[in-house]
C-alpha cells in the first residue's frame, strides 16, 4: 500500500556569503522523502513562487513543488496547517530549523500540536513502514542510533545525520511545474514589529585543556603554568579581586 509522505521546505542561507540557497536540513528531508515516495512525494513551500530557490529543490528529481503563495509578514505555519487539514498526509517531513527568517525550529511543534500528530525529532532515517506504523532511526550524540516505532501518521524532523542530498540538475529544476496555492493572510503581528540587526561575533573562549585519559589530565594539572602572568590573591578585598578578574577577561580579548 503506497504512504503520502510530504517534506516541508524554505529558503536557506549560505553560511558565509549569506546568499540564498536550499536549506540543508529540508533537503535531506526532500532526499529522505523521495526515498520513501519516489516521484510522488509532494514537496511543499510556503512563499512566493517567483523564490529561485525553489528550482534547486525541483532539481533534485521533482516533477513539481506545491507553493502555499502567502507574503513574507505571514507565518508560514498558518498556511501549511490549512494545506495539511485538506491533505491525506502519512508522514511529514522536514528540517529541525530553517536557515532565514524566525528560524525558531517551532513549525514541526505547532503543526503535531494542532493536528495531534505524534512529533519525532532528529530522525536519521525511516527503514520501514507497515500495518500503519513505521520504523524510525534516532540520531543520539556521538553517532549513536535508536530505533522506535510511530504511529502514522506522524511529522518527523530530519538530522544532519540523514543522507546526504544529491545533487540538484539546473535543466529538470528549470522544467518542474511551481504549483501555486492559496496560502494564508494572517499577518504575524509579533513578528513584524521586530527589527533584524546583523549578529555581533561571539566573545573569545578561553583555553580549556582537554583531557581524554588520566594521564592527559594528571599532566595538565601538574603541568608549570606557562608565561608566569598569574596572582595568586588571598587577602585581597572583593572589589580587588573582582577588578583583577575583569582585568584578565579584557587581556583575553573576551571583553571588548
Amino acid at each position: 500500500m503506497p504512504h503520502n509522505v510530504m517534506s516541508l521546505i524554505s529558503v536557506g542561507r549560505h553560511p558565509q556569503s549569506g546568499r540564498p540557497r536550499r536549506a540543508e536540513q529540508d533537503a535531506r528531508a526532500v532526499e529522505l522523502g523521495i526515498k520513501l515516495a519516489g516521484e510522488q512525494l509532494e514537496v511543499v513551500h510556503a512563499g512566493s513562487s517567483e523564490e529561485p530557490v525553489l528550482r534547486q529543490y525541483a532539481g533534485m528529481g521533482l516533477p513539481s513543488v506545491t507553493v502555499l503563495e502567502q507574503d513574507g509578514v505571514v507565518d508560514a505555519s498558518d498556511s501549511i496547517l490549512n494545506y495539511l487539514k485538506q491533505s491525506k498526509v502519512d508522514i511529514v517531513l522536514t528540517g529541525i530549523r530553517a536557515e532565514s527568517g524566525e528560524s525558531s525550529g517551532m513549525v514541526p511543534y505547532l503543526l503535531a500540536e494542532k493536528m495531534g500528530w505524534p512529533m519525532v525529532a532528529r530522525v536519521a532515517d525511516i527503514t520501514e513502514i507497515k500495518d500503519g506504523q513505521a520504523v524510525v532511526l534516532l540520531a543520539l550524540p556521538r553517532g549513536q542510533r535508536r530505533q522506535v516505532t510511530v504511529k502514522l501518521p506522524f511529522i518527523a524532523t530530519i538530522d544532519n545525520a540523514a543522507q546526504a542530498p544529491r545533487q540538484t540538475a539546473y535543466g529538470p529544476g528549470l522544467r518542474a511545474k511551481l504549483d501555486g496555492k492559496a496560502g494564508s493572510s494572517l499577518v504575524d503581528d509579533v513578528r513584524i514589529s521586530w527589527d533584524e540587526n546583523p549578529a555581533k561575533a561571539r566573545p573569545k573562549r578561553l583555553k580549556v585543556v582537554k583531557a581524554k585519559t588520566a594521564a592527559d589530565r594528571f599532566k595538565a594539572a601538574t603541568a608549570k603554568p606557562q608565561g608566569g602572568a598569574g596572582k595568586v590573591m588571598k587577602n585581597e578585598s572583593v572589589e580587588e579581586k573582582a577588578q583583577a578578574i575583569f582585568d584578565l577577561l579584557i587581556e583575553e580579548k573576551v571583553l571588548r
